[in-house]
């Protein structure tokens, strides 16, 4: 079941398994205490009032009082508390009977000895229990002499006695689940940056890899969701890609397609336009030439930017003087601009390195591009002005015109992939340019980082 490959049972194992091993080692401290015995005595804890009772009770019941009896009755206690001292002081105050004795005792008690004796055990340490022989206080008494230590509970006296080791069992636990929390966690962070860097890494195709399932717990199948997303946004790249190979495919064969009949047709204009005509019909004629060029330019820049999309574009850059290149290309347009009326203003001063390193027919292209959307869209302020700029950090070309701005309508389409064009070849050159357009006119600038 997936429940039991989770990571939340896995720790709760951790966690059962840490609680299992406390309980394992007090249950073995336990078993070493009341199995196996405290310090060679019973493994109950003694109790002092009992014991006492119990001494006054087998003391009374004895009658003969001879060594042989008081011997068995103190080997019988010392059975029962192995750690206990026993002796007995007869009628005229002898001693006569010693068990485990240490204490150096006098051979004759007398009545000042005996209660200095008493009145230094009374309430000290050892626990001591005089009682009279028999029913008659004549007959002597017997003294059991035990140590208080042993009175305590038996976990006390391990603490006490093997309270270290006790101390280092406890620290070693706990390093124990902290070690194995740790490496459950590592294992968790290890592969949690694992997918992070399956992620962040991108094949030959722009996308993620997938990773290696090691497991099939949350991140087991958080891993597996990575890989079909991966899976599908390849599939989704490969359908795309095919999909733009086919549109660029049909462009291509579309523009090569439409130049045939555009040929013809410019062809038969010209031939029409060389018959006798009326004034409306030469205007007919070439409002029909005016078109035919914006279709073919139109044709021509929609194969340039399929080309350019799809990086089959010939591109060869090298250094040239791109003052001289500039007046070159406005020596070519300004007959063209002449013929329809344009104020004319070129202002170009040489840069401090005028070496660029572009593709000429590409900057031409770009130049090309602008100049034919000043003649479709700006003709109404019939003023075009070109000028070079040079800053601290950068020289320039601007372009201005006297228009109504590129937000106003035009009667001439397809400006759009124009200045799309433009604009990949300008970042193609790693050039820099920017487009203000007011109702007054508009101003485009391209920029040489130096």
């Amino acid at each position: 079941m997936k429940f039991f490959r989770s990571l939340l049972v896995k720790y709760m194992l951790i966690i059962l398994l840490a609680i299992f091993i406390v309980q394992i080692s007090y249950l073995a401290i336990a078993l070493c205490v009341f199995g196996f015995g405290q310090t060679g005595i019973s493994s109950k804890v003694l109790i002092g009032s009992e014991m006492e009772q119990q001494w006054h009770t087998e003391a009374k019941s004895i009658k003969n009082f001879t060594d042989e009896v008081i011997t068995q009755h103190f080997d019988d206690w010392q059975k029962q508390y192995p750690k206990s001292s026993m002796f007995w002081v007869g009628e005229d105050g002898t001693l006569l009977t010693t068990v485990n004795v240490e204490e150096q005792l006098p051979s004759k008690w007398t009545p000042a000895y005996t209660t200095k004796f008493i009145k230094a055990r009374y309430g000290g340490d050892p626990f001591t229990v005089i009682a009279f022989l028999g029913d008659n206080e004549s007959n002597g008494f017997i003294v059991f002499e035990i140590s208080k230590e042993l009175f305590e509970p038996p976990l006390i006296n391990v603490y006490e006695q093997y309270g270290s080791i006790v101390l280092f069992g406890v620290i070693a636990i706990i390093l124990f689940f902290i070690i194995i929390s740790f490496l459950f966690f590592r294992g968790i962070r290890k592969r949690l940056l694992h997918l992070q860097e399956a992620m962040e890494i991108r094949d030959v195709d722009g996308l993620p890899i997938e990773t290696k399932v090691k497991k099939k717990d949350e991140i087991g199948q958080l891993e597996q969701s990575f890989n079909r997303m991966v899976c599908e946004l390849r599939e989704s790249k490969n359908r795309e890609q095919k999909e733009e190979q086919l549109r660029r495919e049909l462009i291509a064969n579309l523009s090569h397609d439409l130049r045939t009949p555009l040929t013809k047709i410019r062809a038969q204009s010209y031939s029409i336009s060389k018959e006798a005509l009326s004034e409306d019909g030469k205007q007919a004629i070439q409002a029909m030439e005016t078109s035919i060029v914006s279709v073919d330019a139109l044709i021509e820049n929609l194969m340039s930017y399929t080309l350019l999309m799809a990086s089959k574009y010939k591109f060869e850059a090298k250094k040239i003087n791109v003052i001289r290149f500039v007046r070159e290309q406005m020596t070519t347009w300004y007959p063209v601009f002449e013929k329809e009326g344009f104020e004319i203003d070129i202002d170009l001063h040489s840069f401090e390195k005028n070496e660029w390193q572009v593709d000429p027919i590409w900057l031409g292209r770009i130049f090309d591009n602008l100049f034919q959307n000043i003649l479709r869209h700006a003709s109404s302020g019939n003023y075009v002005g070109v000028e070079s700029k040079t800053t601290e950090h950068y020289d320039a070309f601007i372009i201005k015109d006297h228009g109504n701005g590129m937000k106003n309508e035009s009667n001439a389409k397809g400006a759009g992939i124009g200045l799309s064009i433009v604009d990949i070849m300008v970042k193609g050159m790693n050039l820099d340019w920017d487009i203000e357009s007011s109702d007054s006119g508009t101003k485009i600038t391209i920029r040489h980082y130096k």
